[in-house]
């Protein structure tokens, strides 16, 4: 049986490049489950590693992703004004730095957000998960702990 042209043509509409599925996986997936559950915010913060910052703007424009109701970008590494009253949604790398410094910012008596959205761009240890657990006053703050697979840039369409 040959691949005839009718058939090419009809799903030639549903192909979509490497760039828009990778941009569809970080808008939908990772911004806009966000919105869900018991999150009644608006507005969002997002907050990133050095290398999710570049997988993210590989993939998706700024206006991008304040459509999906994010309104504040920040470094993990940077010093930040505690927002309380915002949700946060962290897309960073699985490393013991990242998940110390998500912790620091989520644990005690007045974290920096009120709930936060913890999105991995690749595989986390049974190690680094054990970490997470082990802080039960961050555990009821977390409305979201996915891997994304997502440790690659995009740069071209065909890629």
């Amino acid at each position: 049986m040959s691949y005839s042209d009718s058939d090419s043509s009809s799903q030639a509409a549903d192909y979509k490049n490497f760039r828009q599925i990778t941009r569809e996986r970080l808008l939908y997936e990772m911004l806009r489950s966000a919105k869900t559950g018991s999150s009644k915010s608006t507005w969002k913060v997002l907050i990133m590693d050095k290398l999710t910052v570049k997988i993210m703007s590989y993939a998706c424009k700024m206006a991008d992703i304040t459509q999906e109701g994010v309104s504040l970008v920040e470094d993990i590494f940077r010093r930040r004004q505690p927002l309380p009253s915002m949700d946060a949604i962290y897309f960073i790398q699985p490393t013991k730095e990242n998940v110390i410094m998500f912790l620091s910012d989520m644990s005690g008596k007045s974290p920096l957000y009120k709930k936060a959205f913890v999105f991995f761009s690749s595989p986390v240890s049974k190690e680094l998960v054990g970490h997470i657990k082990k802080d039960s006053s961050v555990l009821p703050r977390i409305g979201a702990l996915r891997e994304m697979n997502l440790e690659f840039f995009a740069i071209d369409s065909q890629v």
